[in-house]
Order: C-alpha cells, then sequence, then structure tokens
C-alpha cells in the first residue's frame, strides 16, 4: 500500500526530526531476516535510545536533505533499516552487535558528524565505550593518585607509631 502526499510529508517530517536530534545515522542491509529477529532487534535499539526506521530511500534522502547526514544520500540503495541515535556510539554499537548474531544484517555504513563512514569505521565506531564507561574510567584515573598517597602516607604513619613504641 502506498503513502498519499501528506503521509510521505509526515514520515519525512518524523525522520527530519530524529536526523536534527541525532549524532550518528548508520545504515544496514535487512534482506532476509525474520520478523521475531527484527522484533528483537527493535528492542534491544529501543532500550538503548537508538531510533530504528525502515523507510523508502526517497523519503530518507528527502528527509536528510540539508542536515549532516546528506552525505550519506548517496549510499540510499536497496532495502535499508536507518539507525539514528543521539549518542554518538548507540546506533553503531546497536546494529553492529546484533550483526554479529545474525549474518542477514549487513552494515552498509553511516555517517558521524558530517562525514561518510564505511563498514569498517561504523565498527570502529561501535567498538567505542560508552560515555558512561569512559567517565568511570576517567575517575578512576583521577582516584587513583591520591588512593596511593593515602595508602603511603597511612604506611608511614604506622610506621612512625611502630618507632615510637
Amino acid at each position: 500500500m502506498s503513502l498519499n502526499r501528506s503521509e510521505k510529508q509526515a514520515v519525512i517530517d518524523e525522520v527530519t526530526g530524529l536526523a536534527a536530534k541525532a549524532q550518528t545515522l548508520v545504515m544496514a542491509e535487512y534482506r532476509g531476516i525474520t520478523v521475531a529477529d527484527m522484533t528483537k532487534l527493535r528492542i534491544d535499539a529501543r532500550s538503548k535510545g537508538v531510533a530504528l526506521s525502515v523507510l523508502k530511500n526517497t523519503l530518507a534522502r528527502r528527509a536528510v536533505a540539508g542536515s549532516a547526514f546528506e552525505v550519506v544520500s548517496e549510499q540510499m540503495t536497496g532495502p535499508l533499516i536507518y539507525g539514528f541515535s543521539e549518542d554518538a556510539v548507540g546506533a553503531a554499537k546497536v546494529l553492529a552487535d546484533f550483526a554479529k548474531t545474525n549474518d542477514k544484517l549487513v552494515l552498509r555504513g553511516g555517517a558521524y558528524a558530517g562525514k561518510a563512514l564505511d563498514v569498517n569505521a561504523v565498527k570502529q565506531l561501535a567498538n567505542i565505550p560508552s560515555k558512561e564507561v569512559l567517565l568511570a574510567q576517567l575517575c578512576g584515573l583521577l582516584k587513583s593518585p591520591i588512593s596511593r598517597t593515602a595508602v603511603v602516607l597511612g604506611a608511614l604513619a604506622a610506621k612512625k607509631e611502630g618507632a615510637a613504641a
């Protein structure tokens, strides 16, 4: 069933809104994926803040026109699922992780910060730890010298007390 003009415009407006908020767009070919697997992918994506859309490519091209994702409009061919995420690595991580377990999903590329990404770049982006993990690592690095200093000072105090007694 085809969409009429107003329905097409509503789809374009919705995807334009997603693109305006998103940092990353990842595209993947979904040919041959079962409905059950696609449902699992959508649930996983939704829980991680990734918006997945299966769109006609002409509508997707119109929706990203004038945005940072316009650089990949030439790659929008074939049956594609589009993943938009506000988190820089969210869409890449969700689709790359699913592609590892399901060989029917084939990553095609994406865009980040106005630059087109090839398949390898999307996989590299997916391997970057999340923001929370990076912040935890930074806190650990900042805390490490302080805790080491406290241990050394505690040992010195214990040594002085032992020598005084």
